[in-house]
């Protein structure tokens, strides 16, 4: 059924203020006074970290069921693309981040790095490419759609948990304020919208269907 005016317009309401949260963080890193003086790589790399943090917070709410924000079948496809360009944007930010100190990154990688903030973001990455191969091998592996969906759920909340510790431990570019406020925000859409696929969504149509 088409949405009533009401509705859309709650929508547009909704979409603003989620646009709002995801793009001031950008923003705000990107006229940080820290990124004066900086090379390029080093300005590539933390500007694609900050895009894929933003990206994480609205990833889930393209296919969130309640509030319904975006119509189901659109809403899937623009959340397969959102996982593809937060591979991509997590991607530069490491590569660019190797090609401006491969020892760091590499001490990262191999998790002997003397900064905490680097563990975090190594769980935060795995965890991603965990979920694309799974994604690329889910009918080659034959997981159920059940079981495909409890999987990426449990990646979805852990990447967003170690990567937002990741982001909140880096004294870096980005504004306090915004960057928790993101962070926040990416954590409780992630959790709520795995808890609504997982556990309260089929409870409620499993009490529908008692009723009926």
């Amino acid at each position: 059924m088409p949405a009533s005016r009401a509705e859309t317009g709650r929508r547009r309401i909704a979409w603003l203020a989620i646009a709002a949260v995801a793009i001031i963080p950008v923003v705000a890193a990107a006229l940080s006074p820290l990124q004066r003086g900086r090379e390029f790589l080093w300005v590539v790399g933390g500007m694609a970290g900050v895009a894929a943090l933003s990206l994480l917070f609205v990833q889930p709410l393209l296919t969130a069921t309640a509030p319904v924000l975006v119509q189901a079948a659109r809403g899937l496809r623009w959340h397969r693309w959102g996982g593809i360009a937060i591979v991509c944007a997590v991607a530069l930010h490491v590569g660019a981040l190797y090609a401006y100190s491969p020892e760091d990154v590499m001490d990262a990688l191999l998790l002997v790095a003397p900064t905490p903030f680097s563990l975090y973001g190594v769980i935060s990455l795995w965890c991603l490419v965990l979920t694309a191969i799974l994604a690329v091998m889910r009918r080659r592996l034959r997981f159920s759609h059940r079981n495909w969906r409890i999987a990426h759920s449990v990646l979805a909340v852990a990447i967003v948990s170690a990567g937002s510790v990741h982001a909140i431990l880096i004294e870096g570019a980005m504004e306090e304020f915004s960057k928790l406020m993101v962070c926040i925000a990416a954590l409780a859409a992630t959790t709520v919208g795995a808890l609504e696929i997982n556990v309260l969504g089929p409870l409620r149509r499993r009490r529908n269907l008692q009723r009926a």
